[in-house]
């Protein structure tokens, strides 16, 4: 009895595990090897510190990536590590996906095929190789979505009712899932009205179970807390060499919190209709090729199959894509990893369906050939059918996604620590100042320079980049600018010498100030 148990086990964990080293293994050998620019090195230098990161702050990643670099310090310097730690989160997600997939449609073969697709979707592949909240975010998404049809398959379990009495910790842990992931990242927030709707799709009499929503809302509001008390606590008493801004008052916790800093990024999300969904066809078409006439079917099969989880995942789907087309700031790809996932399992379901279609009546004796052959056959239609399009674009999407060669950003910082002086100032711009972050919390490598960036200005109500550079020349010291569009005004009131760098015009000397300026 207890060697059937341990093979039912192993025949339950094993093909998780083998599809996450498969998929580690896959966006591994396209890591970035170290520095990046943006907010990739930002991340690369505030987790190892557990320092405090731009709105919304990202503190699970923070405390998380703060641990992985202390457990991954074996394998390299902090900018690699947490460019592993994104790696590893891709790996997790494709494991638990393959055990979500697994509940859903009763096949682990469907499941591996399902794990492996997603890692190989252009999108997933390319987050996992460099350091990037969206890859975790990837992964507490598949976390959450399991704990929750875990729950709901032994909530509604017949006849059992040893599983019924354990469901509920499975709520629990979704609660507290759930809540590690809003203080990852705030497109988790999207998923809340789906998942209150799912909560009570499965159980409608929850309110009345006062004991089990008092124990979601406490340990909701308890991971919370301390999740989030990472930002005043690091920006006041146990301060980090790196906070940006004030999140040790009030005023600028909630700035940070609440991200006030992206307020009006949302733009008229109720026009262009007609152009946001031919947007959202053609990224459908990068992302699953072929595969994308078959959402949709996924999607009308999982309603018949599984409806609760289909509510769920419908509802999210469409609130993170809606918010996603009239979200106007940065990388916008990103926001679609849990649409990505939410329609491999679709499909998981849909091929599920129509495996159980044509062997529907059919029963196979245990131990026959036939009975061995069918999970063969049905992890080889499965592959077929799901995995056709990413083997013939695998060479594209493997290129696409490498950065195992991009080290232009370790080769702009060096240039830098060659250039400038010990007690220079460099009055710099966002993607650019990260790196330099870099160099001097990290490595140590710029002593004395004072790196201006733009929050810096606001923070200290410093002025304008002329402000500044006039504030450092004052007090004689050496200053460079790097700046994106407003040259024109710095050059009217200053000489200025464009340096040789390897990124053009990404670093300038001040020589001194034209006759006449202040």
């Amino acid at each position: 009895m207890g060697q059937s148990a341990a093979l039912v086990r192993l025949a339950t964990i094993g093909p998780p595990v083998v599809v996450g080293l498969i998929s580690f293994a896959l966006v591994a050998r396209g890591l970035q090897p170290g520095l990046a620019f943006w907010d990739t090195a930002e991340l690369q230098v505030v987790a190892p510190l557990m320092g405090t990161a731009h709105p919304t702050g990202f503190p699970t990643y923070v405390l998380l990536g703060w641990l992985a670099s202390v457990v991954l310090q074996p394998f390299g310097e902090p900018a690699f590590r947490m460019n592993l730690f994104s790696a590893i989160s891709v790996a997790v997600a494709a494991g638990v996906t393959v055990d979500l997939v697994r509940v859903l449609t009763g096949s682990r073969w469907i499941g591996v095929v399902v794990g492996l697709g997603l890692t190989l979707t252009p999108q997933v592949w390319a987050i996992g190789t460099h350091a990037e909240a969206h890859s975790l975010h990837l992964a507490l998404l598949a976390i959450l979505l399991r704990l929750l049809v875990g729950w709901e398959d032994r909530r509604r379990a017949p006849d059992d009712d040893a599983r019924r009495a354990h469901a509920d910790r499975w709520l629990v842990a979704a609660t507290v899932v759930f809540a590690l992931a809003v203080g990852n990242h705030s497109l988790t927030l999207l998923l809340a009205p789906a998942i209150a709707v799912y909560v009570l799709a499965v159980e409608p009499r929850i309110i009345r179970r006062w004991r089990l929503v008092a124990g979601c809302l406490g340990a909701l509001a308890i991971t919370l807390v301390v999740v989030y008390l990472e930002l005043p606590l690091r920006a006041g008493p146990f301060r980090a060499p790196l906070v940006y801004g004030t999140p040790d008052t009030w005023d600028g916790f909630r700035y940070i919190v609440l991200a006030e800093q992206f307020r009006g990024s949302v733009v008229d999300p109720f026009g262009n209709l007609g152009g946001k969904l031919n947007a959202l066809v053609t990224r459908t078409d990068h992302e699953f090729g072929a595969l994308k006439f078959l959402i949709p079917v996924g999607f009308g099969v999982t309603a018949i199959r599984r409806p609760r989880y289909a509510l769920l995942t419908g509802i999210a789907l469409f609130l993170t894509v809606f918010f996603a087309a009239s979200y106007d700031n940065a990388a916008i790809e990103r926001y679609y990893l849990g649409p990505i996932l939410i329609a491999w399992t679709w499909l998981g379901i849909l091929v599920g369906g129509a495996v159980d279609l044509v062997t529907r009546g059919r029963t196979f004796a245990p131990g026959t050939p036939a009975a061995w052959l069918r999970p063969i056959a049905v992890a080889v239609i499965a592959a077929g059918v799901l995995l056709t399009p990413a083997l013939f674009a695998f060479s594209d999407r493997a290129r696409a996604a490498d950065r195992s060669e991009d080290t232009i950003a370790q080769r702009w910082l060096d240039s830098v620590v060659d250039t400038v002086e010990p007690n220079a100032a460099i009055v710099s711009w966002w993607s650019y100042s990260t790196p330099l972050w870099y160099g001097k919390h990290i490595d140590g490598r710029l002593p004395g320079v004072d790196i201006i960036d733009d929050r810096t200005r606001l923070d200290e109500a410093l002025g304008s980049p002329a402000d500044v550079v006039n504030r450092y020349l004052d007090q004689g010291r050496p200053v460079y600018v790097i700046r994106l569009d407003d040259w024109a005004p710095l050059e009217e009131e200053f000489v200025i010498e464009h340096l040789q760098m390897p990124m053009p015009d990404s670093l300038a000397r001040v020589v001194a100030r034209r006759d006449g300026a202040s």
